[in-house]
């Protein structure tokens, strides 16, 4: 499902919103969930999951076309983690 397929469908569920309010509240959500990690919080939804920052030390890896050594940076990565009912609904 994609942003505009999620906005559509929330748009026709509910006969009280049209499809540009249904979009505000859709990237409400999203910049919140943004925001809080850009800020380095954690963000839980029960029953779906949880959006986390982790961060990844700094490391050398090897260039696969030329094999030299190349260095990359450390960097905070979002990380999702499923919650215990998105789990079981999936796995039926």
């Amino acid at each position: 499902m994609t942003k505009s397929e999620l906005i559509e469908r929330l748009s026709d569920e509910h006969d009280l919103l049209n499809k540009r309010d249904a979009e505000a509240i859709v990237n409400l959500i999203f910049g919140g969930i943004s925001d809080a990690l850009a800020q380095g919080d954690r963000v839980e939804i029960r029953g779906f999951g949880s959006f986390s920052v982790r961060e990844r030390d700094a490391r050398e890896a090897r260039n696969p076309k030329s094999g030299e050594l190349v260095k990359i940076p450390s960097r905070r990565t979002p990380f999702f983690k499923t919650g215990k009912e998105l789990r079981e609904r999936v796995d039926d």
